[in-house]
């Protein structure tokens, strides 16, 4: 009777024994199966390409916060700065690299304008990117050497109409913002402006403080400080609202000019095809990383406004914004140098 009691009971403990042993199993499969699967989806480390120098708006908001993505995705978020053909090198790079979160590409929207000035570009920078989020904006402001006499808008539009292409306009090459932003207001205004190009922001800038060029677009952040001490005036903003600034001086679409909103915009994105996961997470932690006080001081610092998006609003942004410069492009038949 005894052997019989235990029998009954060895059999019940084996019996546990072995579902026990199935569940454990059962879970240890799940588990291995959920970290493969992660380790699909994030990758070990991730390159944030630049297609520009360092020191540029790009290069600054990617050097800003990909110390704090890093922490936040648990993986390290590398800079790597590749120049050319205005943006176009970098910007190919991740539009062929592979779908999988590996690279993104600190985008603006410099990528619009210049995948249209030059001939045979290899990608198309609507169709070969996935928006992630906007990452910042920096506000243009329309200024006029004091000497020409220019306080306003209609100041400037009067005496072009009376000597067309007698008033001229810098910028620090064919196909920047400071460029394509005058262009715009060209078309807009109906006007004839001759244009300057500089091998870059120092001479241009120089000659528009000693009056060689008599107009010309200029960071906010950097007009402002030659307005304030009179040594520029300032004419207008591109920005839709004003800005906190310059908050005196008007922007373009109060002045009646509605398709002069030449405002710069940053901006992340994966190649296309990159899974929605991926997107969705590196969205999710941009947007919180923009929101931090100090992301906003050391953007604030360069002249630019910290500011997340979906990735749907920057979508639309790229969608209007491409065939908007596309059309002033061809109008004006502007090519790269």
């Amino acid at each position: 009777m005894a052997y019989s009691l235990q029998s009954v009971g060895m059999h019940k403990f084996f019996h546990s024994l072995a579902r026990d042993l199935s569940m454990l199993t059962a879970s240890l499969v799940l588990g291995l199966c959920w970290f493969c699967n992660a380790s699909a989806d994030n990758p070990q480390s991730i390159k944030m390409i630049v297609p520009f120098t360092p020191g540029t708006g790009m290069d600054t908001i990617a050097r800003a916060i990909s110390p704090k993505l890093s922490e936040r995705l648990g993986v390290p978020v590398v800079v790597q700065n590749s120049p050319g053909a205005s943006g176009n090198i970098g910007a190919e790079m991740v539009a062929k690299s592979a779908a999988d979160g590996s690279t993104i590409l600190m985008g603006a929207n410099t990528m619009l304008i210049a995948a249209q000035l030059y001939k045979n570009v290899p990608f198309n920078p609507v169709k070969d990117f996935a928006p992630v989020s906007m990452t910042a904006w920096g506000t243009l402001m329309l200024v006029a050497n004091p000497k020409t006499g220019f306080k306003t808008v209609q100041d400037l539009i009067k005496a072009a109409k009376a000597k067309p292409d007698g008033i001229n306009f810098g910028s620090p090459g064919v196909g920047t913002p400071h460029h394509m932003a005058m262009e715009l207001f060209k078309v807009d205004s109906q006007i004839g402006l001759l244009h300057v190009p500089y091998k870059g922001t120092a001479g241009y800038t120089q000659d528009l403080l000693s009056g060689e060029i008599n107009v010309g677009f200029l960071p906010i952040h950097v007009a402002q400080g030659f307005v304030s001490s009179g040594k520029l005036n300032a004419i207008a903003v591109g920005s839709a609202k004003r800005h906190p600034v310059a908050s005196g001086v008007p922007t373009f679409i109060e002045l009646g000019f509605k398709g002069v909103d030449v405002d710069m915009w940053y901006a992340l994105f994966y190649p296309a095809k990159t899974p929605q996961a991926l997107v969705d997470r590196l969205n999710k932690e941009t947007v919180a990383v923009l929101k931090l006080p100090e992301i906003k001081e050391m953007l604030g610092k360069a002249g630019l406004d910290a500011s997340g998006s979906t990735a749907e609003e920057l979508g639309q942004i790229v969608a209007s914004d491409y065939p908007r410069w596309g059309r002033v492009i061809r109008l004006k038949g502007i090519e790269a140098d």
